[in-house]
């Protein structure tokens, strides 16, 4: 099931928050724990077993941890180590086994498949065992709130990547109220047409540009495929993040921010400031710090970059374009402290091209799994092996580009700003806002009428 979908929308959900708040207070938590197994297990209820075994192994071993932390440090960091070995052994297990065994010369398991979000519960955990150790965050105590903490439905299946530290005392006690309702609904309505209308159209326009490309490869034909899948994975997964942070909302909870306009940034490290914000902080948090962080020698903590962008690629998929995809960012990163940013801080405009086109190449690395394609894609965009166009390609690049002007407006913080100053100036606008939200749900509705299956990108991460 997907937040993008009519039977999402008509029955889980209203369904869910009807039970929610005719529920008394004490046992809302263990509502959302209920009905959030069942959204999980819609599609593979087989895997309901194995989430809840990482839970009960994470809040079994966390009383271990507290008891031990402040007594014998040796102790408590052991159960730590288990802990993190029991969670960590099935991510690695359904998400690298067959990568492993193919590259290894061995037959993998054909018929496996990996389980949806593990990767973002498995991390959530993690961060839960890890914290505990360090004195961060009190045990848990019950199972029931610590549960709904790790399959809380409205970032189980692609993040936001949710802190214990940052959530556990919204699970003891939290305060919904009928304006942080309404701004839950109204950032769920934005979130769902930011996906479906934008993200969808641009993974349309990419996936015809790439299926004409294979007939005649042109020049422009490939670069309009990286903006059009850079279009698509910024409003799929922002989409998604919002639609996660307004569900949220709607049951009481506050989730940290995902994205900040990240194809405004002027360097690449601005960029991991603003992109997928709760993975790029995780990693600082619990690999990049406990390395060393910058604290140790330029080399080192080189080194401690590498280390963190190869996890990070490795993270996002078992494939070599994605390790790949790490490595290539991680360049440009060290290429940034090394030198390169001192300039970019001082012409900023080459510095905003510079991050667009690195970004948009990353995202070619990212979007073809195979590496062979990655390299003709590289060649076609400076004309080797290329036409530089064709009828067909000016005929779409005509046919989209009001869309692809509306998508990169889209990507700035000005529609805000616009609305915002509007608002100041004209009151009628707030008074107004509620019809244009509804309008924005039907027109979602109606896309999703004519599509019924819209998947997130990173449902399959």
């Amino acid at each position: 099931m997907v937040f993008s979908s009519l039977i999402f929308i008509f029955a889980y959900l209203a369904i869910t928050l009807i039970v929610y708040y005719i529920s008394p207070l004490k046992l809302r938590n263990l509502v959302l724990f209920i009905v959030s197994l069942a959204f999980y297990g819609w599609g593979e209820p087989k895997y309901i077993l194995l989430m809840l075994i990482s839970i009960a192994a994470a809040y079994g071993f966390g009383f271990l941890i507290e008891k031990y932390r402040d007594v014998d440090r040796k102790r408590a960091k052991l159960f730590l180590i288990l802990s993190l070995c029991v969670n960590l052994s099935f991510l690695l297990f359904f998400k690298y086994f067959n990568f492993f065994a193919h590259n290894l010369g061995f037959a993998g398991i054909d018929n496996l498949t990996l389980p949806v979000g593990i990767s973002f519960y498995t991390f959530q955990i993690m961060s839960y065992s890890i914290d505990l150790y360090r004195g961060a965050v009190p045990c848990a105590q019950k199972f029931v709130p610590f549960g709904t903490y790790v399959t809380l439905f409205p970032q189980l299946i692609a993040g936001p990547i949710v802190m214990y530290r940052d959530v556990y005392r919204q699970l003891q006690s939290r305060k919904e109220t009928v304006s942080m309702f309404a701004s839950g609904v109204s950032r769920f309505v934005m979130g769902l047409s930011k996906k479906i209308v934008l993200g969808d159209s641009a993974a349309a326009l990419a996936e015809s540009l790439e299926a004409a490309n294979g007939f005649q490869p042109t020049v422009l034909g490939t670069w309009l495929i990286m903006i059009a899948y850079t279009l698509h994975i910024y409003f799929d997964f922002s989409g998604y993040s919002d639609m996660a942070i307004g569900l949220g909302r709607m049951i009481g909870f506050e989730f940290a921010e995902n994205f900040n306009y990240p194809y405004i940034a002027r360097s690449i490290t601005d960029f991991w400031r603003r992109w997928h914000i709760t993975l790029s902080t995780w990693f600082r948090d619990y690999i990049y710090i406990p390395l060393g962080g910058n604290r140790v020698g330029k080399l080192r903590g080189f080194f401690n970059l590498a280390v963190v962008w190869f996890l990070t690629g490795f993270w996002h998929g078992a494939d070599w374009n994605y390790i790949l995809w790490g490595v290539y960012f991680c360049v440009f990163l060290i290429l940034e402290k090394a030198f390169l940013r001192r300039f970019l801080d001082k012409c900023k405009i080459f510095a905003h091209i510079y991050s667009l086109l690195v970004i948009g190449f990353g995202w070619t690395i990212f979007f073809h799994s195979d590496i062979g394609a990655i390299a003709d894609s590289a060649l076609h965009m400076v004309g080797i092996g290329a036409a530089w166009g064709n009828t067909g390609v000016l005929y779409a690049l005509l046919r989209w580009l009001p869309f692809l002007i509306l998508g990169i407006i889209a990507c700035t913080p000005y529609p805000k700003r616009w609305i915002q100053s509007l608002r100041e100036r004209y009151s009628a606008v707030e008074a107004i806002s509620p019809f244009v939200i509804a309008l924005l749900l039907l027109l979602s509705i109606a896309y999703m009428v004519n599509d019924t299956f819209s998947p997130f990108l990173y449902y399959i991460f």
